[in-house]
């Protein structure tokens, strides 16, 4: 892929990119998390190849994707890149055979049919799909997700299906400009984290993945234990 040049446009992308990284750096000396536990998963739906691969240029070698038929569109041109992908918006089951054969990741699992098609559907030349639940920490009936209540029976199937491979929870709470109210919910989403990896080891089974927080609320995330932010706006902008 060609150089793009340094413009205006990559310039400012790269100021809110090492901005985002400084962020979470002090959020992890603030809240007393090991330097560098925190993986910053910027959220490129919406944003053209161009500034994926300029993203990528700062060190970031994964991005998160949730509309499939742009995502692949994406996939295909930035191959030489050879980048990691991870679907992270709701699925329908006639989109599970894509997802299965172009992702490394889907963090947008909540129902059996699905993750047994993302099963079927995963080609045997490629490893085993790394799966997170998401959880509807909010009750929001508009939002996709499973209730607490609802993810220890699914991840009990999940572990029996040999092509994927549960690696933890995925949650997006109701949007709060409070971070105390921010750090309530995250900490119920760590509580649910915590009750199901000690589950899931009597299994053998490890989790090591709480995907929560995004731009507006990943300080809240990362004093309640979160792995991995999904970062859109605060790396590409505002969307047009």
């Amino acid at each position: 892929m060609p150089e793009i040049p340094i413009d205006d446009h990559n310039s400012a992308l790269n100021l809110r990119l090492q901005t985002v990284i400084q962020r979470v750096k002090d959020a992890e000396l603030r809240f007393n998390r090991t330097p560098g536990s925190v993986q910053i998963l910027p959220v490129s739906k919406t944003r053209p190849p161009e500034d994926i691969a300029q993203v990528a240029r700062g060190g970031f070698n994964a991005f998160g994707e949730s509309y499939l038929q742009e995502a692949e569109k994406k996939i295909t041109k930035l191959a030489p890149l050879d980048l990691q992908w991870h679907f992270i918006g709701p699925i329908q089951s006639n989109k599970t055979h894509l997802i299965a054969n172009l992702f490394q990741w889907v963090q947008s699992v909540d129902r059996e049919k699905i993750a047994r098609r993302l099963n079927d559907q995963r080609p045997d030349s490629l490893p085993p799909l790394n799966i997170c639940l998401q959880v509807n920490i909010s009750g929001e009936p508009t939002k996709s997700g499973l209730s607490p209540e609802a993810v220890f029976e699914l991840a009990a199937r999940i572990v029996e299906f040999p092509r994927l491979n549960l690696r933890g929870i995925m949650a997006i709470p109701a949007p709060c400009n409070d971070f105390e109210q921010q750090r309530q919910v995250f900490g119920q989403v760590k509580d649910i984290f915590t009750a199901l990896q000690a589950e899931m080891e009597k299994t053998g089974s490890s989790l090591d993945t709480l995907s929560m927080g995004m731009s507006n609320d990943l300080e809240a995330a990362i004093a309640e234990g979160a792995t991995l932010v999904r970062i859109g706006t605060g790396i590409f902008g505002p969307r047009n």
